[in-house]
């Protein structure tokens, strides 16, 4: 794993900070999470000539090869752009997945594309519960005359509709394993989930007798599914961190220009108030998620900990930050035109997105008492 200098860090923000600032404003934004897939094409594939997409993914299979840290730094610019794309699904949960399962022949030939945005992989894990736990697998796999078959139910599939390749886990006779899925395979049927968030894309998958080819994982499933969520989760709390930033920050220049009273509503105690708690949950976010980046990165003994912290912290951070930036901004932020509108959506359906606050805090009690 790579490591930029602090210096090429900040290149690397500015560099996608600039890009998004041209490509993702909000009025692209606005037309990108209309269209059926939901991502603009073209910046998707300057973000695979930027190295963005194949931020994770090793060298050898045309990657950067970085690591959390400087995954949560572009993610951090990703929320604050509310970029439409399936890199979360792609280029950081798949491409840790099959990289922790370690199948050197599907590593070669999936990643590479992964890395050039030519290939959109995505993981279909949890059931219709939304559990994201070994329990909440609900799909099963049996190998009917040499071939591999499976059969039940994946949903909240992030991008399922735009991928090209699928990663689903199924319960087996030997245990849980992995599988490797065309989309378009025979007897899979998959139907768009409404999202709060229009920017986001869910899908749901049913599976009956769909032929599937196992991954030769090179250790136990479960542990590189785990190892996968933790850096997406920090990947997210970036998002979170980042996203909930930007609405402080235009929260704050719209209360100095604003005029009620014959003031600046920004000079008022109440909003003063508001505004410092803001300050407070937003800071308090960007540190939980750079702490879990750098704990994982490290490898530290606590890495489980700091994850779960920035999981819940970023997600309520988020949530309350773009609620609140709602009532300093008035009647006119809960009008659809207004982009705070844009961002209560998303930090609602990102604080949910790969299991609630509640169990994350649960895992952090868990891993304390560990």
């Amino acid at each position: 794993m790579n490591s930029f200098s602090a210096e090429e860090r900040l290149a690397l923000r500015e560099s996608i900070h600039l890009l998004l600032s041209k490509e993702s404003d909000e009025p692209a934004v606005r037309a990108t999470m209309e269209t059926p897939t939901g991502y603009d094409p073209k910046l998707w594939q300057q973000l695979a000539e930027m190295g963005v997409l194949g931020l994770i993914v090793d060298e050898k299979h045309g990657g950067a090869g970085v690591g959390p840290m400087e995954l949560e730094l572009v993610m951090e610019e990703i929320g604050a752009a509310l970029l439409c794309s399936p890199f979360l699904a792609s280029g950081v949960l798949a491409a840790s997945l099959l990289q922790a399962l370690a199948d050197a022949e599907l590593n070669e030939r999936l990643l590479p594309g992964i890395a050039e945005g030519r290939c959109i992989a995505t993981v279909a894990m949890t059931g219709k519960s939304g559990c994201w736990t070994r329990e909440g697998v609900t799909v099963s796999g049996e190998e009917v005359d040499g071939e591999w078959q499976l059969s039940g139910y994946a949903s909240f599939v992030v991008h399922g509709q735009n991928a090209d390749v699928m990663l689903v886990l199924a319960d087996t006779p030997h245990g849980l394993e992995c599988f490797v899925v065309e989309p378009g395979a025979d007897s899979l049927e998959m139907s768009a989930l409404p999202t709060f968030d229009r920017t986001l894309r869910l899908a749901e998958i049913t599976f009956e007798g769909v032929k599937a080819e196992p991954v030769a994982a090179q250790g136990p499933v479960w542990d590189a599914i785990r190892q996968s969520m933790d850096l997406t989760l920090v990947a997210l709390a970036g998002e979170q961190a980042g996203a909930a930033q930007r609405c402080l920050s235009e929260t704050v220049e719209y209360a100095k220009t604003r005029i009620q009273f014959g003031r600046a509503i920004g000079s008022f105690q109440a909003v003063k108030h508001m505004a410092s708690d803001l300050l407070l949950e937003t800071e308090s976010a960007i540190s939980a998620a750079r702490n879990a980046a750098a704990r994982l990165a490290e490898d530290e003994d606590d890495a489980n900990e700091a994850v779960s912290l920035a999981a819940f912290a970023c997600a309520d951070a988020f949530v309350t930050t773009a609620a609140t930036s709602i009532q300093m901004h008035g009647g006119i932020a809960f009008t659809w035109e207004h982009p705070a509108h844009l961002y209560l959506r998303r930090a609602r359906a990102d604080a949910q997105l790969f299991g609630s606050s509640s169990f994350h805090r649960e895992r952090f009690i868990q891993a304390l008492g560990a």
